[in-house]
């Protein structure tokens, strides 16, 4: 049955449908977990999968720049997968993977490699960074891509690690191809352009908050969902808020969000996800904090910080929707 499932939610990403919820609520961008030998710890990955899908994620995202991608070589992005999609598989739960490049043959070739994981809904792709084309070479990148990728795209939009602004035009255009699911709204702030594209979305366009800190504002605006880092630590939380958000519970949703907002904070006080590293290994969740070269794993302080925060939440009472919000 859950077979089934994953094919119907991949078949109608791969389609362009997204009535169907696939890529509505909370999904978590998952760390890649190293044992103290500092091999990808396999094991731990796929526990952490089944945790956040447990516990209320509609999806999970492998080699997100939280699954330190960059870092790791293409044995290790292939066993990343593999976990990923075998849990995602038996679960019937949405699979998104990270793949592109900045240059756009390099990007066809990364999408090419998704063809192995039938069980992958929609690829990651980062707008290109560093080579800063213009607005209409951005189109033209995604145009080609969308055409020759065996599963739609959500639009990583982060100019901040891209410096590669797009204001809500130039995303209208994005979303307006066919094959380009979504977008990933990662600009550090709340900002006109997402106001104007949130009031003015292209039709099955979906726009998922990609700022862990602005979630709750984005989603009270109309964001589907969010890829969220901070998701691994307070996951039923974030999946309540974005059940309350589409209730219409704005009391609720505001209580949650304010907290979430700190903990989201304490996050990313340093470079992710080493906070969110430290706080799964002193869960026990993770055999090791560490992560690879440049990153260096969080100070104590900061992960006491995010501790403290996780413990407040818990003194918000339960509303229940969790159960609702997890995948059938």
């Amino acid at each position: 049955m859950a077979q089934n499932r994953t094919q119907d939610i991949a078949g109608a990403v791969r389609q362009g449908a997204t009535g169907a919820v696939p890529l509505q609520g909370i999904h978590v961008p998952l760390v890649t977990p190293f044992a103290a030998g500092g091999e990808v710890a396999a094991e731990a990955l796929e526990a952490l999968a089944h945790e956040v899908l447990d516990a209320g994620a509609s999806g999970i995202v492998a080699l997100g720049t939280t699954g330190e991608a960059a870092a790791l070589d293409e044995g290790e992005r292939d066993l990343v997968t593999g976990v990923c999609a075998r849990v995602c598989g038996e679960r019937g739960a949405v699979l998104t993977v990270g793949a592109g490049a900045s240059g756009t043959r390099a990007a066809e070739a990364s999408l090419a490699g998704l063809a192995r994981w039938p069980q992958a809904g929609a690829a990651l792709v980062t707008v290109p960074s560093f080579v800063r084309p213009s607005a209409a070479g951005v189109l033209a990148h995604f145009e080609r891509l969308a055409a020759v990728s065996p599963v739609p795209l959500i639009v990583y939009h982060v100019p901040y690690r891209t410096g590669q602004p797009l204001d809500a035009a130039a995303l209208r255009a994005l979303g307006s191809l066919p094959g380009v699911v979504g977008v990933k709204y990662a600009v550090g702030a709340l900002d006109q352009d997402a106001v104007e594209l949130l009031g003015d979305r292209p039709a099955g366009f979906q726009v998922l908050a990609g700022d862990d800190v602005h979630v709750s504002a984005m989603l009270a605006l109309g964001a589907s969902g969010g890829i969220l880092a901070s998701a691994h630590l307070a996951t039923e939380r974030f999946a309540e808020l974005a059940a309350a958000w589409r209730a219409g519970d704005a009391v609720r949703a505001r209580a949650l969000g304010h907290a979430l907002a700190g903990l989201s904070a304490a996050v990313f006080a340093e470079p992710n996800p080493g906070v969110v590293k430290g706080v799964l290994h002193a869960q026990g969740r993770i055999p090791a904090p560490d992560v690879r070269l440049p990153l260096l794993p969080a100070s104590r302080e900061a992960v006491a910080a995010a501790l403290e925060r996780l413990t407040a939440l818990a003194g918000i009472p339960d509303g229940g929707v969790r159960k609702a919000e997890a995948p059938e």
